[in-house]
């Protein structure tokens, strides 16, 4: 007789404690493989399949969509046939004879022979494993329509905003129901007039997910870290000259913020104090012998920050392709938790929103970052003489706990000296 294995979502990341399902990918009663995806969930660092490590048949599912799940709780049930060998209670057909129905995922086709993870239902009790006769294509009755979606953050705008998806039209290729097309029924659904009664009512958003990992861990670190802030203003032009000057020449183009990313490895060579956080009960500071560089980044999650692993041995040109690579991941919801863990010092380029200054809350527990404004030409002093120049603010957060102002100031003062003679980066190397 077949076993009823217990599959509980593991851990999925650095201290994070559960996960919310965004959608179901089997059914009960479906025939699974070992390490088919089961269920995609949203953590607080990013959405992610989850495969089961047993094949058989789904008996039960735990968790309905929007609902979290804590780590170690049933996400499945799975009755897998005894192993080859053992003597089963009562006899054992060689073969499942079922029926197998393709059910393509809309806007990839139909799943290609040969690559694993193919579904295929049985007509038996979820309890156990039974023979099922193939069905006459006749007697097959018509499935529920499928509603053109793709994006699991999709379906999850439409879930938090009450809008039917059934009831759109979807913009994308063959109807694909796309993420501006749940907005445009939001705001459709804000200026429609409103329904007659004593009162409008106010909404209330729950916090959760991503929004709720980032409200805890910006309290976090305003409550425990003494933050302070400096800034100057840095003449960027001829960063900007250089930026030029090597994009001139075949090859990839570098990027503004790989040059950043490039001072502030060196910076961090210079003052290394600065990179290191405090230990978890305030007695001690870890020194962090390599520099795992975080970056602010817009995705339809959200501001995310992914992490360059030891940034302090990548070139200016591996800086800006490991940074474009990362920033698409962001931009798509591809990042995994790997990479949006395990910082040691942040890079906020703030001035991709048109802004000068900011003084931001550190990415607890890290001890520093630095932000840097838009690069906008302003009337300056240059050689004595009044001109127009390339000017940016950079501004930089510490942890006093780790340092004191002179370091800190330092280590903004060495900064702005690379971006107004990058020249000097070839002492360094």
């Amino acid at each position: 007789m077949p076993v009823v294995r217990e599959f509980r979502l593991p851990d999925l990341g650095e201290g994070l404690t559960g996960a919310e399902v965004v959608r179901w990918m089997v059914e009960v009663g479906e025939v699974i493989a070992v390490d088919q995806p089961v269920v995609e969930v949203e953590t607080a660092k990013a959405v992610v399949e989850v495969p089961c490590p047993y094949g058989g048949v789904v008996t039960a599912r735990y968790g309905e969509e929007g609902e979290e799940i804590a780590v170690g709780a049933p996400l499945v049930t799975v009755a897998v046939a005894p192993a080859e060998g053992s003597t089963p209670e009562a006899p054992v057909e060689p073969a499942v004879a079922a029926a197998e129905v393709e059910r393509p995922l809309v806007g990839f086709g139909v799943a290609e022979p040969g690559r694993g993870g193919r579904r295929r239902r049985v007509g038996a009790p979820a309890s156990a494993v039974a023979v099922v006769a193939p069905a006459p294509a006749a007697a097959v009755p018509a499935g529920p329509a499928v509603v053109p979606v793709i994006s699991p953050l999709v379906r999850r705008l439409a879930r938090e905003q009450g809008v039917d998806l059934a009831a759109l039209t979807g913009s994308g290729p063959d109807g694909l129901i796309m993420r501006a097309d749940v907005e445009r029924a939001v705001a459709a659904k804000v200026a429609a007039p409103a329904v007659a009664g004593p009162a409008a009512q106010e909404g209330v958003v729950p916090l959760r997910g991503l929004r709720k990992a980032v409200a805890e861990k910006l309290g976090r670190s305003h409550r425990e870290i003494p933050a302070a802030t400096c800034w100057v203003d840095a003449d960027a032009t001829e960063l900007m000259a250089l930026r030029r000057q090597l994009n001139a020449t075949p090859g990839p183009k570098v990027s503004v913020l790989a040059l950043l990313a490039r001072i502030c490895t060196v910076a961090l060579t210079r003052f290394p104090e600065l990179n290191s956080s405090v230990t978890e009960d305030g007695s001690g500071i870890i020194r962090h012998s390599a520099v795992h560089l975080g970056f602010a980044a817009q995705g339809e999650r959200g501001l995310v920050v992914p992490v360059v692993r030891d940034a302090q041995n990548h070139s200016t040109e591996q800086l800006g392709e490991e940074l474009g690579r990362l920033t698409e991941a962001a931009r798509s919801g591809g990042l995994t938790p790997a990479e949006l863990t395990g910082g040691t010092f942040t890079l906020n380029n703030y001035g991709v929103f048109g802004v000068d200054g900011s003084t931001p809350i550190l990415n607890h527990p890290e001890a520093a970052m630095l932000g840097v404004g838009r690069i906008v030409a302003k009337p300056w002093v240059h050689q004595g003489e009044l001109a127009v120049r390339e000017v940016t603010q950079l501004s930089f957060t510490f942890d006093h706990r780790v340092c004191d102002g002179g370091t800190a100031g330092g280590f903004l003062r060495f900064v702005a000296d690379c971006v107004e003679q990058p020249g000097m980066l070839l002492r360094q190397l």
